[in-house]
């Protein structure tokens, strides 16, 4: 088992620190970056999404540096809708995966091509739902589809989540034995 983190930094990044409430702390990139390569050394975490803001580049950048050997971190906000920033952040060194939400960039055959670059470049795709969408299970089969794109659902207790894991679910034990769960090896670029 490993966890995964949805950090949303964007979300309380303020005037150049990350404000966080509970504690009345605003931390610097820096030290927000300790926080979270804190928690990585402590908790087995697989993944950090959003780890720092979408503006924050410096950020971004010495986070990965510290982190990208060990835990898979995405840049979703920014990377995911647009290609300049994307092309821009992977020069940058800025994460090491991408999270690929289907419904954002336009057409099936976009992703795909999208999904390509990354993995020649060294990074992860991510397949991943949207919150509050249908039970339709394509992404499921698109992730599958993809080989070894891992596939977030979040935790099964909404219908359109249990729908694409049931959907990822093989149909015997025949196929099962044919099939090969990567686990942590889906992020082949970790040590």
């Amino acid at each position: 088992m490993a966890l995964a983190l949805d950090c949303a930094s964007s979300e309380f990044y303020q005037d150049g620190r990350y404000v966080i409430d509970s504690k009345k702390q605003k931390l610097s990139s820096a030290e927000f970056g300790d926080l979270l390569a804190s928690w990585a050394g402590k908790y087995p975490i697989l993944s950090i999404e959003d780890g720092m803001a979408e503006s924050d580049w410096d950020g971004w950048r010495a986070l990965t540096e510290r982190l990208a050997a060990r835990c898979s971190s995405w840049a979703t906000i920014s990377f995911v809708t647009n290609t300049k920033i994307l092309r821009e952040g992977i020069q940058l060194g800025i994460a090491n995966s991408i999270l690929v939400k289907v419904n954002q960039i336009g057409t099936l055959n976009r992703d795909l091509r999208r999904h390509r670059a990354c993995e020649a470049l060294g990074y992860t795709a991510v397949i991943s739902h949207r919150s509050g969408e249908t039970e339709d299970t394509t992404i499921a089969d698109i992730a599958v589809g993809m080989k070894h794109a891992p596939d977030q659902d979040g935790v099964a207790v909404a219908p359109d989540r249990v729908a694409k894991y049931n959907q990822l679910l093989p149909p015997s034990r025949r196929t099962w034995a044919k099939r090969r769960y990567p686990g942590g090896g889906a992020f082949y670029q970790l040590r």
